[in-house]
């Protein structure tokens, strides 16, 4: 290095970001009806319909939306069945050819994922396309699980485009979600080639299918280790994990991560977090650990995120600690950079740790060694079991770090505080 620093190990170049947001579910509000139609799977292979009507005096344009409405609902239960049942030209069939190739792609990357529910409920009533008579913009919540049946459907609202033709209307497009949330989902936009386990789901491009039996077997093997940092309710039904070439790192859930990105996990409603990870530049040796801390975070963290910045040590250090597997502290890959950061006049204090977007790649290597010391230290002391009780205090309660430090541990945080600021020192010499 020309800079004569010392050169980061390339886990330290591509840390681990967790993204957590929560959907904003768009329900039509202040309109003066609402239809809802959606088709889900029965045991049997059997599709059921929901159905919820509400009726209001309308004026005659908003009656004649609500019957054109009505028709599109149709339209996409026919399509929605058509998916579940593995019919690709009854999918097909609702729409203009001009929609046909993305559509096809669609059907392809959701049949490869297993898909099991998909609900399509209108938001609301469409409205005309200004400047293009007969077509018509309808926002439709689609819902959607994969591989198991009984899960909690994920949300995803995205609008719909569609021509007028008599009793059955054309669909003329989906458009992309871009939610700026969640921004928008990998089978919206990419083909998808998948693998499926017992607890995970993995899933990339055409171009990295070489790549799905290792990750596969990496990812079965770091669910087991996430499957035991669950705080709160049950472990996930199956982990997500989507492995990104360069063009989709930048357009999946929205791209633009910091640089210093290697993985992130994002929440998509449903009580279900989808991972992604950045294969550019990540070999697959160093693949492990990320996916432990990654599926950590999906097993430990509430759906609508964690409460700030100043619990960022605990989220990361907790994901860390999963990741590092039980390995010597003095073996931990980051403790140069924790070194660095100590003895560059550090203030001490966890809470302000959390590295800005645009740090160097040393600093945040350095704040995610301190997370992961000051975890350890608590696990050391009191056990992983109480840990988690201060997490889920912390994380899921929204508790303050001295309530949920007297619950757990009987101590005062400030003392705690002070003792995991002396581990961190010590460990860093």
């Amino acid at each position: 290095m020309t800079d004569g620093l010392h050169q980061p190990s390339l886990r330290r170049l591509w840390p681990l970001w967790t993204v957590l947001v929560v959907v904003v579910l768009l329900l039509g509000c202040g309109l003066p009806t609402l239809l809802l139609f959606g088709v889900v799977r029965e045991a049997d292979g059997r599709p059921t319909i929901d159905r919820i009507e509400a009726s209001a005096t309308d004026d005659p344009a908003t009656a004649v939306a609500r019957r054109l409405g009505d028709r599109m609902a149709a339209q996409l239960q026919r399509q929605s069945a058509a998916l579940l049942g593995g019919d690709r030209a009854g999918f097909l069939t609702v729409a203009d050819p001009a929609a046909h190739a993305d559509l096809r792609r669609r059907f392809g990357a959701l049949r490869a994922l297993q898909v099991t529910v998909w609900r399509a409920e209108p938001s609301g009533l469409p409205t005309p396309v200004l400047g293009k008579p007969g077509e018509w913009r309808l926002p439709v919540r689609f819902q959607y699980c994969f591989a198991v049946r009984d899960c909690r459907p994920s949300p995803v609202l995205i609008g719909t485009r569609w021509r007028e033709n008599g009793d059955q209307p054309r669909l003329l497009a989906l458009e992309e979600s871009k939610s700026a949330e969640t921004g928008t989902r990998p089978w919206e936009i990419s083909e998808l080639v998948v693998a499926t386990g017992r607890r995970t789901i993995v899933a990339t491009t055409p171009a990295l299918r070489g790549k799905l039996p290792g990750l596969l077997a990496q990812a079965e093997a770091a669910a087991k280790v996430a499957d035991g940092y669950v705080a709160a309710g049950s472990p996930p039904d199956r982990y997500r994990i989507f492995y990104a070439g360069r063009a989709e790192w930048r357009s999946w859930y929205g791209g633009g991560r910091p640089q210093w990105t290697g993985g992130y996990a994002v929440t998509v409603g449903g009580g279900h977090h989808e991972v992604v990870l950045n294969a550019d530049g990540l070999a697959s040796g160093a693949a492990d650990d990320l996916l432990r801390h990654e599926l950590t975070h999906a097993a430990s963290l509430p759906e609508r995120g964690y409460p700030g910045k100043s619990t960022w040590w605990l989220v990361e250090g907790l994901a860390e600690y999963a990741g590092a597997d039980g390995q010597p502290v003095d073996r931990y890959e980051g403790m140069a950079e924790v070194r660095r950061l100590v003895r560059g006049g550090w203030d001490g204090r966890l809470d302000g740790v959390t590295p800005a977007d645009n740090a160097p790649a040393e600093r945040v290597g350095a704040s995610y060694g301190v997370g992961y010391l000051a975890v350890r230290h608590l696990v050391d002391r009191y056990g992983p079991q109480r840990v988690l009780t201060f997490f889920k205090g912390v994380v899921h309660e929204r508790r303050t770090l001295d309530v949920a430090a007297e619950q757990a541990f009987g101590e005062q945080w400030s003392t705690l505080h002070d003792e995991c600021v002396a581990y961190v020192r010590a460990a860093a010499g």
